[in-house]
């Protein structure tokens, strides 16, 4: 099989974790644990998965490469982690991963300010369009119930652009590092970030009476969402571009949804006004990637 195929399963397979996610991690928080507490588990978790594979090989990073490995633990592990679980605490399932759809775009922009790439009039509407889409889904959250908030919405978003950041960023580094590489330092700057957020709240966990159900997410967050799955992320974009990996985000609100369909009871927070505003999104993304694809 060709690695680019290989490439494009993982990408399938990671936002299939990512949509699971939605759902496990809200059912956690915070009843069972605060954001911050499980921002700090899931990035210690990761942490002592990623540093033995790295031993391993013991592949060594060039200083002048320092810098980069910073912006990326920042943007993709410590900003990351840290709005999305304080975002998805307030807001509904459905709205976070609708919002996230923006980072395709996001990514797209980034690049031409990065990297160079040239932005075209398609790109500029799918731009606006896909700023209004998020917008307009943020301010209907602040007038609904369903467990929606302007706050939440917002925090997911500022999520979704340091995730586009991220993306961008690693990218170099993927060509010159393997992927267990540059997880394992982009996890430990994360970590030194996150711990003065989290460590009482850690410590706040009844863990001697942690229901089977909570530690059985709490482990399927760390080993499979956050230590499988941003392993296959940037080991897959050595074959392609981070545009090709934003683009699968796309199918997080359906596989969201589905999820949120079978093992959530209640609305599912979802309407016409967040499916217009969804609509909005998804032609952005279509004009977008409609020129790119041509």
């Amino acid at each position: 099989m060709q690695p680019r195929t290989l490439a494009l399963a993982a990408l399938f397979l990671v936002n299939l974790l990512y949509g699971i996610n939605y759902v496990v991690a809200k059912g956690l928080m915070p009843a069972v644990i605060s954001p911050s507490g499980f921002i700090l588990l899931r990035v210690a978790g990761a942490n002592l998965l990623f540093w033995p594979v790295w031993l391993l090989k013991r592949e060594r990073v060039a200083w002048s490469d320092a810098k980069r490995l910073v912006l990326c633990g920042l943007s993709g592990v410590a900003i990351n982690q840290l709005m999305f679980f304080h975002g998805l605490m307030r807001t509904s399932p459905v709205h976070a991963s609708i919002i996230m759809v923006a980072t395709p775009i996001l990514v797209l922009v980034l690049s031409g300010l990065l990297i160079g790439e040239r932005i075209t009039k398609a790109k500029a509407v799918g731009v606006a369009l896909g700023a209004i889409g998020a917008l307009l889904l943020i301010i209907i959250g602040g007038q609904e119930g369903g467990g929606a908030s302007v706050l939440g919405d917002l925090f997911i978003f500022i999520n979704a652009a340091s995730y586009a950041v991220f993306l961008v960023m690693v990218k170099p580094l993927m060509a010159k590092y393997s992927a267990s590489t540059v997880m394992a330092w982009c996890f430990l700057v994360g970590s030194v970030v996150v711990v003065p957020f989290g460590l009482r709240d850690v410590q706040a966990v009844d863990w001697r009476h942690l229901p089977a159900g909570a530690a059985w997410g709490m482990a399927f967050v760390v080993v499979m969402v956050t230590f499988v799955a941003y392993l296959l992320n940037t080991w897959a974009l050595r074959h392609v571009q981070p545009g090709v990996a934003g683009t699968f985000i796309y199918l997080q609100p359906v596989l969201a949804l589905v999820v949120t369909y079978f093992f959530m009871s209640g609305s599912m927070g979802l309407g016409w006004p967040q499916g217009l505003a969804a609509l909005c999104i998804f032609i952005g993304v279509w004009l977008v990637g409609r020129r790119e694809n041509s």
